[in-house]
């Protein structure tokens, strides 16, 4: 796989601080830059960045069928590689988080088989952590 320039995701959150204690204390991010309406992460090598807005509240019933489950819609997240989304997911059990999706093999058996796990932030926004054994899967039909 050819290296990857970091990306930038900017999301709105309803609460600044429930948000900053949600990615700081239990998903471990690391912060950047902030200010009093705005926080700036290394969320797996990319530029991610909260900003408050207390009117956001997202749709919690726009979802899309997929291997049998119900995907929230929107959701963004990262592939990680196998092993550290393991671990990844075993830190997020072990904190409690409630998870719309639990960690499972998506597609097991077929052509892009993944592993995934979906959650959702303090404000409602969805994030989706996966992950290939074989990474030349990610695209895979």
């Amino acid at each position: 796989m050819n290296s990857l320039s970091p990306f930038h995701l900017a999301v709105p959150v309803n609460n600044l601080e429930k948000a900053r204690n949600f990615y700081s204390n239990l998903l471990n991010f690391k912060e950047g830059r902030s200010d009093s309406h705005w926080v700036d992460y290394d969320f797996f090598g990319h530029q991610f960045v909260i900003h408050e807005d207390k009117n956001h509240a997202p749709n919690p019933d726009a979802f899309s069928m997929v291997d049998g489950h119900e995907v929230p819609v929107p959701h963004f997240g990262v592939v990680l590689e196998w092993e550290k989304f393991h671990e990844f997911a075993d830190e997020l059990k072990k904190k409690g988080i409630k998870f719309i999706i639990e960690p499972y093999i998506r597609f097991e058996g077929q052509p892009g088989e993944q592993a995934t796990m979906f959650f959702k932030d303090p404000s409602g926004n969805a994030l989706e952590f996966k992950s290939f054994k074989n990474m030349n899967q990610i695209f895979a039909k």
